[in-house]
């Protein structure tokens, strides 16, 4: 495994055990990672929550705010201190990501801005790769 999924499992589990939760968000192909991640976690029990997941509040923020704000407005709801955060981008320039991470700090959530490497498509399976990995460390170390 490698250290930052490693990393990340135990921040995760951390999370966990304190009570808090989850919150991912992405756009398009990392939506779908956030959405895949969250259902692992769910599945096993833990709470994790995808801010992509819930088509109406994304659409009523984007159209009645900005879709800039369709993660922070979320995260202002949802989160509160202690929470973590994980923001998925392949290209760490998605003005949504980038403002529910900082959001996600100023609200005292541990942040996530997940690792990156290569081209789009290579970023995704780098970022499955890990999310798989990071599944399997907390499943093992919570005996789930």
């Amino acid at each position: 495994m490698s250290r930052t999924a490693e990393t990340i499992a135990k921040q995760l589990l951390k999370c966990f055990k304190r009570g808090n939760k989850c919150l991912v968000f992405g756009n398009g192909g990392s939506a779908q990672q956030a959405n895949h991640f969250a259902a692992e976690l769910v599945h096993e029990g833990l709470p994790c929550v995808s801010l992509n997941s819930d088509i109406s509040v994304v659409t009523a923020t984007a159209n009645d705010f900005s879709y800039s704000e369709i993660f922070s407005r979320q995260l202002l709801a949802l989160g509160k201190r202690g929470d973590v955060a994980i923001g998925f981008s392949t290209s760490g320039k998605s003005a949504n990501v980038i403002l529910g991470l900082a959001t996600a700090k100023n609200m005292g959530l541990e942040i996530v801005d997940f690792p990156r490497r290569g081209p789009t498509p290579r970023c995704q399976e780098f970022q499955l790769r890990q999310l798989h990995k990071i599944w399997e460390f907390i499943r093992e170390q919570s005996g789930k």
